[in-house]
Order: C-alpha cells, then structure tokens, then sequence
C-alpha cells in the first residue's frame, strides 16, 4: 500500500514537472538599430503586447532596440544562425546573401509609399522568401515602410547635386547606398547606426541620410543644421524571423503572430507618414533650417550610375519593372 502510494506520488510530481515545463514560453528576441519612441519600436511593443494576450503567454516577444544586440549585419547573422530570433532590418542589408533584393532599396524606384507596400507585401515577398530560406534559413514575415530618406548637413547647405562634392556623409552598410552618395560626388563613410549621433555630434562625418522619423528619434538634428528634402529612397525594412524556430511554433500561434504582425505594420506604416508630414515644423521650430533643393538633379545623377552597375546583380530589366509596376 506504502508502495503504491509513493508510486502515486512519484508520478503526481512529474506530471507536475511536466506540466511548468509545457507552460514555458517560446521566446522571440526582436532586435532593430533605431532607438525606442520610433514607430517601428513601437510596433515591436504593441506586437508583443497583442501576441501574449492571445496566445495566452505562449509566446514571449522581447523588443531589443537602439542596437542592443549588435549591428545590423551582427542581427541578421544572428537570426540566421538562431541566436536571435527576429530583427526588422533595411532590405537592401539582406543584399550579401540575396544580391537581387538590393533592388528594394535603390533610389528613385518607388512612386509612393502605397507602391512599395504593396509591391513588398505581395508576390515579391513571395520571390524573395523563397531565396532567403534556401540561402540562409530566414522568412520574410512582412514589410513596412521606413521612410522616405533625406539628406541632413552639419555645415553646408544643399541645393543641387553638384554641393554635395566631397560631402562625407555618413551612409549604411551597403553598396547600394555607397554607389549612390558616389554619383553625388559625396564621399560616402559606411557606419553602425548606434555609433552616428556621436560621429555628426564630433565631424567625424560631415551630414547622413535618413527618413523623417529617424532623425527625430536618434536626435540628429540636435547636430545637424540643414535638411535637404532630397526624397532620393523610400526604404522598406523587413520583418524577418529564423526559419527552423518559425517552424517550431505551432501553426495556430504562428497565425496569431502573422495576424497580428499584419495589424501593427499597418498602424507604423500609418505613423510614419504622419510624422514625415508634422515633424517639418517640429524641426523649424527647433532652429533647422529645411532646404528644397533641384531634387532632379540628384535623380539624373544617380540613375546615370546606379541602375546600370547593379543590373547584373539585380537581373536585367528588373529595376524598370518594378518601377512601373501597378
């Protein structure tokens, strides 16, 4: 009796153990460069928030912004290598592994915010899916719209193409970007997001290029003394997730994550551009000075260059047609 009471006992405890252990979390890490207060960090929060509830706490999201996990190339790896398991990232950063997406980024290729949404929302995110899963085992979850990007200076103000000769301008790690401030006659520096404050702050660079929100979240006009609304990319950052973790959640959670994530990126899509709308005036008023430049300018100077240098790796014709697409 003794026995079989102890016996009892045992297996009483393991279900226990059994069940804590099947009530652990599946954690995602979800790490982004830009600092908390943008929307897209914002949209990590309210993903999180809305992912717990629903699927009553089995899955954990866990926002690292601001460059607490590395660098954007550092993330990236990392993902693909499961030490992290989400990180939203420009497309063109994705370029090393799948050199046709690069295009996504390039300057001058999309019509409007709507464009490149839906573009990226669609049968590219299809194409591109199917690459960067085979090439290095990550999914595409979704794309949301960054911004438009602007050039900002610490000194000198830009008006055409031909002021920003021998401009040192802080640009991200990719040829792309490289490629373009070179058709300016810019001198491009390729540097981690989390270092640029510090390096406009100093002169270690003389001006950088990003969207609206962007410079108001990392505080670059604090030391910047002009914006120059050259518009010359709108840049899609992905949603991006290890593959061989997405595939361990249950695919009723991964609906919950999809579904959500749809929502949300909709939500930051929306708040971008109202903030790319309001925050000229903020800026004013904080003594900026706004430049309109001749944006056409900078437009032939960079598609008599760009397109053409990467069109073996973007494949021929590609560029055009999704510029025109609908």
């Amino acid at each position: 009796m003794l026995k079989k009471i102890h016996c009892l006992a045992v297996l009483a405890g393991l279900a226990l153990i059994g069940s804590a252990s099947a009530q652990q979390p599946m954690v995602m890490r979800w790490g982004d460069v830009v600092a908390g207060g943008h929307p897209q960090v914002m949209m990590i929060e309210r993903v999180a928030a809305e992912v717990k509830a629903k699927t009553n706490g089995r899955i954990d999201i866990q926002g690292f912004p601001n460059g607490q996990m590395g660098s954007s190339r550092d993330m990236i790896e990392a993902v693909s290598n499961g030490t992290q398991q989400l990180v939203t990232e420009g497309a063109a950063n994705f370029g090393a592994w799948i050199p046709s997406i690069s295009v996504t980024e390039a300057p001058f290729i999309w019509k409007s915010p709507e464009h490149l949404i839906k573009a990226l929302n669609g049968p590219l995110l299809e194409k591109y899916n199917e690459q960067l899963i085979k090439a290095r085992g990550m999914r595409i979850l979704g794309a949301v719209y960054y911004g438009t990007r602007h050039l900002t200076t610490s000194n000198r103000p830009i008006k055409t193409v031909d002021d920003a000769k021998g401009l040192k301008v802080r640009v991200p790690e990719n040829d792309v970007f490289k490629a373009m401030a070179e058709a300016w006659g810019a001198k491009p520096t390729p540097m981690n997001f989390n270092e640029l404050y510090l390096a406009l702050k100093t002169g270690t660079v003389d001006g950088q290029e990003n969207p609206l929100p962007t410079i108001k979240s990392g505080k670059f006009h604090e030391v910047q003394k002009y914006i120059v609304l050259t518009g010359h990319i709108m840049t899609p950052r992905l949603v991006v997730v290890n593959e061989a973790f997405w595939q361990k959640v249950p695919a009723a959670d991964r609906k919950i994550v999809e579904d959500v994530l749809k929502t949300h990126m909709a939500w930051a899509d929306g708040e971008i551009k109202k903030q790319e709308v309001a925050l000229l005036d903020e800026f004013k008023a904080a003594g900026v000075t706004i430049i309109q430049p001749d944006v056409d300018s900078f437009r032939k100077a960079t598609l008599a260059v760009v397109p053409a240098k990467f069109e073996a790796k973007w494949g021929k014709g590609t560029f055009d047609s999704i510029a025109n697409m609908q």
